[in-house]
């Protein structure tokens, strides 16, 4: 199916109603695209290892909708300008210009087939399902993983240095919490490496699904893996859920500014003599996390590089 797109040029301080009034006026979903820096409460919910990067905000957004073909365009762009026209009444919305163009269906997640392939992190393959293991590769530690809905693929410097330092630190029958665990892919390899069982968190309910059939497809049972949805950092229930003083490793791939929040909490959940392994972290973030985890009385024992991102591991005394 062909769809008839349309990207509507406004300011940031009309966006919000913009975009509400589009919806009203039948529009199922919009884009909108502005420069609009992350707030602080923004980056500390965002249990991802990368942010976007941005340029700095020119008070100017685009918003996007689409019409399918056979929709009566001109008579919703009649609507949709004279909407506009009562919005700029009280509000700037700028040159509110609108561009049109067509797109076709796109299949986003199987698009990834065509840029995600095996690789290798050391000894470890990380395999998408429509990919064969090549006879070289079969002594390696295989670990199958398709890009989904969920973070994480292994492909990123920051997860990586997570896998080298889980392979490092995991024994046999350990614990292991895995905060923003996305995709599940720390979880289950600490469980190739060895570890005994692992609990994952995340904001994202699409991490529950995606870290499900990642263990199915690595013949990994239920009883092996919990995944849970919410913010270990300030949700008691979670906290209660995950546990205390069980787990021998905690790994985070996340942001730095959400392991400050993070590092204090986690304590909690730490054994004494336990592992934290933390990531997400560019270059010039590095003091800011090896200062969390002192003042949290951790004791830190390797500060690793990727690229600009880094990998902080510390034991709790």
């Amino acid at each position: 199916m062909k769809w008839n797109k349309f990207r509507l040029k406004t300011t940031t301080a009309a966006e919000e109603i913009v975009s509400s009034s589009l919806m009203e006026l039948g529009i199922q979903g919009v884009e909108i695209e502005d420069k609009i820096p992350l707030t602080q409460s923004d980056k500390e919910q965002m249990f991802v290892d990368i942010l976007p990067q941005t340029e700095a905000d020119d008070g100017v957004a685009y918003i996007t909708f689409y019409l399918e073909e056979e929709d009566d365009k001109e008579e919703m762009l009649s609507r949709v300008r004279q909407e506009l026209e009562e919005i700029a009444a009280f509000v700037d919305i700028g040159e509110a210009s609108i561009e049109e163009s067509q797109t076709e269906d796109v299949d986003w997640v199987n698009n990834w087939k065509q840029y995600f392939h095996q690789f290798t992190v050391d000894d470890v393959l990380i395999i998408p399902s429509w990919e064969d293991v090549k006879p070289e590769d079969e002594d390696k530690l295989i670990i199958h993983i398709d890009p989904g809905t969920a973070f994480g693929t292994g492909m990123h410097e920051t997860t990586q240095l997570c896998i080298r330092q889980l392979k490092k630190y995991v024994e046999p029958g350990m614990k292991i919490l895995d905060v923003g665990c996305g995709s599940g892919i720390l979880g289950m390899l600490a469980l190739k490496f060895g570890a005994g069982y692992s609990v994952g968190t995340d904001l994202d309910p699409c991490a529950i699904d995606a870290t499900h059939e990642n263990m199915a497809v690595n013949d990994i049972a239920r009883d092996q893996y919990e995944v849970m949805i919410g913010n270990i950092i300030d949700d008691k229930d979670v906290q209660d859920k995950v546990g205390y003083g069980q787990y021998d490793i905690v790994a985070a791939n996340i942001l730095a500014e959400v392991l400050v929040p993070l590092t204090p909490v986690i304590q909690d959940q730490l054994k004494s003599g336990g592992i934290y392994i933390t990531s997400g972290i560019i270059d010039d973030k590095e003091e800011t996390v090896v200062e969390a985890v002192k003042a949290a009385g951790m004791e830190l024992l390797e500060v690793h590089h990727q690229g600009e991102w880094v990998s902080v591991t510390a034991r709790k005394k």
